[in-house]
């Protein structure tokens, strides 16, 4: 999968950007990475959606439908979600929320994010813990402009994001084409986290504390976009309360 959002919808952590001069192999533009993107795949598996000139998501069909590591695309009242991986509790998720029993996990994801933007209850830390499994989803609202991403806390999936030639964040499960896409200014997305484009980014597992940037060296001696890791020493303050009748989107805001 891929997805890019420009920088009037996504401004990532600076520290995702590389200090280092792009070597030979330039961070390319958003149009040139998901060229390369789709030419890498048959085009009757794969397609793509572009909001303009501000997003595009890409996805690729899995080829094995009945694989444990799912890659699943759906869309709902203008909420678009890519979602890898599979969670071992839907079943109960599903009876929790109320939703049909042919629900997959990512339309329980879209249901989710709707339930915590419409106010919901809880925080959304507390949401994302729920979901027990091996996942990784992006998700945009194309109508609030907002974007969504969470990746679980054990290694099962892997995301990674970086910053494009204008300034765009793409986000990929594949490796390679942040390194042809990126140059330096690229990093794994950090486990146990959720990001959110308006609050930025925070450990699901550890919601009370502050995330920091870990330099990160390849094996060229060069820097590149930092490892994100939770901060240990720091704490956040006033978390959310539990009914809260502020909006979700408040979910980082612990001031």
């Amino acid at each position: 999968m891929l997805a890019i959002f420009n920088k009037e919808v996504v401004q990532p952590p600076q520290e995702l950007n590389s200090p280092a001069t792009p070597s030979s192999k330039k961070p390319k533009h958003p149009e040139e990475i998901v060229k390369d993107f789709m030419s890498c795949h048959d085009p009757d598996n794969a397609f793509s959606v572009c909001f303009g000139n501000k997003s595009l998501i890409a996805y690729v069909r899995p080829e094995n439908s009945f694989s444990m590591n799912q890659r699943l695309f759906c869309s709902l009242d203008d909420i678009y979600c890519v979602f890898l991986g599979s969670l071992n509790n839907l079943s109960s998720l599903i009876k929790q929320y109320g939703l049909s029993k042919s629900t997959n996990e990512a339309m329980f994801v879209v249901q989710a994010y709707r339930t915590l933007r419409d106010r919901g209850p809880y925080p959304a830390d507390q949401v994302i813990k729920d979901l027990d499994g091996s996942f990784g989803f992006v998700i945009y609202d194309s109508k609030a402009g907002t974007v969504f991403a969470s990746l679980d806390a054990y290694d099962g999936v892997s995301l990674y994001w970086g910053i494009a030639a204008d300034g765009s964040v793409v986000i990929s499960d594949n490796l390679g084409v942040l390194k042809e896409s990126c140059s330096k200014s690229f990093a794994p997305f950090p486990t146990g986290c959720m990001f959110h484009s308006e609050q930025g980014l925070m450990s699901f597992e550890h919601p009370t504390q502050k995330m920091k940037a870990m330099p990160r060296i390849d094996s060229e001696g060069v820097m590149c976009g930092a490892n994100f890791k939770v901060d240990v020493h720091s704490k956040v303050q006033n978390m959310p309360r539990v009914g809260s009748e502020a909006n979700w989107a408040a979910w980082g805001q612990h001031a």
